[in-house]
């Protein structure tokens, strides 16, 4: 936009906003702030929010767009238009007329945007993959002068593990070539929406508008941006989102459009937090109602998705989103806590609109059984459907977190790792998992194994070559650790170099350790190698019961074969390959992908105490 018009554009918004209290009657806001000509769906609903709006009759004259219904609720600062676009409706600014008698008291000009059909777009993301995850406030402060901004309650300070510390957009921006060397393929960043709240609002998940970037991250353009940047350097962007709660700091905090748009309960009433009762036949409705109804938080409201008006509003906030940005995909918290039929009327619309396109939900259960519920499969007893493309495997993380600590028994140490894998049978495709060590939820996993560098070797190879989608938390490539304790501050603690003057700059090679480069090149070199192998990606899996403490499975492609060996000892181990024979037929050579060593027999194999080697075979 050239100054002219952006002068234009001043003066009409100044003029337009004055006019706006005519007869006590305004218009703060219209959610969506605009919508697209050319969707599949041509229905979308707009939340009109402003002083007495229901004292007037809205009227649209538009080509090809007709106001089917005007929705009236019990609160008189609300309405609710439900608008019908036709596929010859043209990209326009269009006149909502909020008409008081015969006289026109509001004109308020609503935009629709042409479709971007490019398809490269909403690309979703799948087993070539790899996801980074990141706290935006707590990975690179890009642009120091957003720190604090007019309106926005809590201030940076960069003492307090719980508060804010400045990172923000354009830090993911400036170091997505770190990223991309690295091997990175896709990022995740927790909540970007604004977070207005008093205090502990860094990780974005007490969301105060839906619409809007946090102004301590940027802009709704800069995101916009970011995506672009991000794809042209081939890198996808998943969103986080969150539909189960918001923070009590929304706009509407004090004006509900209607008594039932939160989970209300005589006095406040927490989530018993056990998502299995919901997937539980034999759960009593006292616990069902307290699952899905209570509170996450004192900071966060508890949405009623029951009110279609609220799961309208959930719905078309996700789409706009996606449309808006570009996005390649959707990670959603709490993913259990919602009303599981909204869940999925939501993963259908989205679908809808983008058939290509991926959510992975957060469903923090510990037994694949309960997880695979939420996969869409054709198996649940109840004949529910969700939809949902991808879920995290929160019973693998569990497994790889202790796997490595344990003594090696009938089913402990690596012997976990067996265990779960072999429960594949629930989920229709387990290669829609998304598998991970660790989260900003846990405590960090080079922690967990005592920071024991051997150990962290194993878990990673083992991520990065079993079935699904691996993904990292920021840091791990350079043994970032901690653990919860007293504080979630602790295993969110900032990149560094990621803040101008820090004193060490780990995204560079003269910035880490011995140890942590070792870590980082090990780490490089497997998703570089996984990167060009499709049998690690996409590749049919077989593993072998644990015996004395080795971990054996291979991955299958075509004509190319993986072979992974997982020693969880503390001694060298000879292994006899010929109990491997079935998956070894018609190969005699291997090389490591880990050692860059080459074995010319298939015989027997040493693997050093506490290491993987992954191995490629050859004829």
């Amino acid at each position: 936009m050239n100054k002219n018009k952006k002068l234009i554009t001043t003066l009409f918004l100044i003029l337009f906003s004055v006019s706006l209290m005519a007869g006590g009657i305004s218009v703060n806001r219209i959610d969506p702030p605009n919508w697209w000509t050319g969707m599949h769906n041509p229905n979308v609903q707009l939340l009109v929010f402003g002083k007495n709006i229901s004292q007037t009759r809205p009227e649209i004259h538009y080509p090809g767009v007709v106001l089917q219904e005007v929705i009236h609720v019990e609160n008189p600062d609300y309405l609710f238009l439900n608008l019908v676009i036709s596929k010859d409706a043209a990209p326009g600014t269009m006149h909502i007329l909020f008409k008081k008698g015969k006289r026109t008291a509001i004109d308020y000009p609503y935009e629709l945007r042409k479709r971007d059909t490019d398809p490269k777009l909403h690309q979703g993301f799948d087993n070539s993959d790899v996801i980074y995850l990141l706290m935006p406030d707590r990975f690179a402060n890009g642009d120091t002068t957003n720190d604090n901004m007019p309106g926005m309650l809590e201030k940076a300070n960069r003492n307090d593990p719980n508060g804010r510390h400045g990172g923000d957009i354009k830090g993911i921006a400036d170091h997505l070539d770190y990223l991309k060397d690295l091997g990175i393929t896709a990022i995740w960043s927790t909540p970007l929406m604004e977070n207005n709240m008093p205090a502990y609002s860094y990780h974005g998940y007490a969301m105060t508008d839906y619409y809007k970037i946090d102004p301590r991250f940027g802009t709704n353009e800069d995101y916009r941006n970011l995506v672009k940047k991000a794809h042209q350097k081939g890198i996808k962007i998943i969103q986080d989102m969150v539909f189960n709660h918001c923070g009590t700091n929304y706009f509407w905090k004090d004006n509900l459009p209607s008594k039932d748009w939160y989970n209300n309960w005589p006095r406040f009433t927490r989530s018993n937090y056990h998502g299995g009762v919901v997937t539980d036949p034999h759960a009593s409705q006292y616990d069902y109602k307290h699952m899905v109804g209570g509170w996450f938080d004192v900071t966060m409201a508890d949405l009623n998705q029951d009110n279609p008006l609220v799961a309208n509003y959930l719905i078309q906030n996700s789409i706009w989103w996606i449309e808006y940005a570009g996005l390649d995909g959707i990670r959603q918290d709490t993913y259990p806590y919602p009303y599981k039929d909204f869940m999925s009327e939501w993963m259908q619309r989205v679908l809808e609109e983008y058939p290509g396109f991926n959510v992975v939900g957060e469903v923090w259960l510990s037994y694949p059984a309960a997880v695979a519920y939420w996969l869409e499969n054709n198996r649940n007893s109840d004949g529910y459907h969700s939809y949902l493309t991808n879920v995290f495997d929160f019973p693998l993380m569990y497994a790889i977190n202790s796997a490595f600590n344990e003594p090696n028994g009938w089913t402990s140490g690596a012997a976990q790792l067996y265990e779960v894998i072999s429960q594949d049978f629930v989920y229709e495709n387990p290669f829609k998992l998304v598998v991970f060590g660790d989260n900003h939820d846990s405590n960090r996993l080079f922690y967990t194994l005592g920071k024991d560098l051997k150990k962290w070797k194993m878990a990673m190879a083992f991520i990065f070559s079993t079935r699904g989608i691996p993904e990292i938390y920021y840091g791990t490539e350079i043994l970032m650790d901690g653990n919860k304790g007293k504080s979630d501050g602790n295993v969110r603690v900032d990149f560094p170099g990621g803040w101008p003057g820090d004193t060490v700059n780990a995204f560079t090679r003269q910035g880490r350790t011995k140890e942590q480069n070792e870590a980082f090149d090990f780490l490089r070199r497997l998703i570089h190698w996984r990167a060009g192998s499709k049998a690690a990606q996409f590749g049919t899996l077989t593993h072998y019961i644990v015996e004395n403490g080795v971990y054996v499975y291979f991955r299958t492609y075509e004509n190319e074969t993986v072979m992974v060996i997982l020693n969880n000892n503390d001694k060298e181990v000879n292994l006899d390959l010929d109990r491997f024979s079935e998956n070894l037929k018609g190969y005699t050579t291997a090389k490591s992908v880990t050692t860059r060593n080459y074995y010319d027999s298939l015989k027997t194999i040493q693997v050093p105490a506490r290491s993987p080697l992954i191995l490629e075979l050859g004829k």
